[in-house]
């Protein structure tokens, strides 16, 4: 459950929340960009400050941030972990058998664990700032242009809307059909492979049930008479405005420096 948190929306009325959805979007993928195209500790460091300045301006508490990334933190470890003994360089350090730990293994296992960590700081700032609605028309927005030629970006949009509507959805479902079986006498036993025998025991009920819900909502959608985006209107249009171009500058000087610093180091 607590892995669905990631992201969650946090309501607030800052510079941040009040910016144009697909401005938002647009940052957070440059921001991965440069995060992909960053190979040294100074460049991360950068960015580091990038995301310190845009919590403080989104006014999201510090134990908020933390709590909403902490459940992934267990993949970055894994990530790190494979890192750690796949790339070898330098001088060795640890040697048993086919395992060895260099100094070149721990220098990536630590950057690939910063920069996994910032990327997903970066990216949970944009879900925690908008909420599922505005993200949703956004990227329909950005794909509008591709709807010329035939892209579907009106339903691109929705099934990405749905999607991220189900996820918690899909984590409820999992934690009442968990609680079902164990009140009915189903044993759990310990361990990895005691724990995906239960997973699979669970596995068909909890997968009829989403379905189902997925058919009600298909069913709602028909009785509404949804027919798409044709002759659609909207109570909030979205609209570009100075706070955009603020943040676009800012989103801009961020990434020239982080260029120079990985161009220069």
């Amino acid at each position: 459950m607590e892995a669905f948190s990631f992201g969650s929306y946090y309501a607030g009325r800052s510079f941040v929340h009040r910016l144009d959805p697909r401005t938002k979007l647009l940052a957070g993928f440059g921001f991965l960009f440069i995060a992909l195209a960053s190979h040294t500790f100074p460049a991360l460091a950068v960015l580091a400050i990038g995301i310190g300045i845009s919590y403080a301006l989104a006014r999201i508490p510090a134990h908020y941030a933390v709590r909403s990334v902490a459940p992934l933190m267990v993949l970055v470890a894994f990530v790190a972990i494979l890192t750690l003994f796949t790339e070898q360089s330098g001088r060795v350090l640890f040697h048993l058998g086919f395992i060895q730990i260099s100094e070149g293994s721990i220098y990536s296992c630590c950057f690939i664990a910063c920069r996994m960590f910032l990327m997903m700081c970066g990216m949970s700032l944009v879900t925690m700032t908008t909420t599922t609605l505005d993200l949703t028309q956004a990227v329909e927005k950005l794909l509008m242009p591709l709807a010329r030629v035939g892209f579907p970006a009106h339903e691109i949009g929705m099934i990405l809307g749905i999607a991220l509507r189900f996820m918690p959805q899909f984590a409820t479902e999992l934690s009442q059909t968990y609680q079902a079986q164990v009140s009915r006498g189903a044993k759990v036993a310990s361990g990895p492979i005691g724990s995906l025998k239960f997973l699979s025991s669970i596995s068909i009920p909890l997968f009829a049930s989403v379905f189902r819900h997925a058919e009600t909502l298909a069913s709602a959608m028909d009785a509404r008479c949804h027919h798409g985006e044709a002759g659609r209107t909207r109570l909030h249009p979205l609209r570009f405005c100075a706070h955009d171009v603020a943040a676009g500058i800012f989103m801009l000087a961020l990434i020239l420096c982080a260029a120079a610093v990985i161009i220069l180091l």
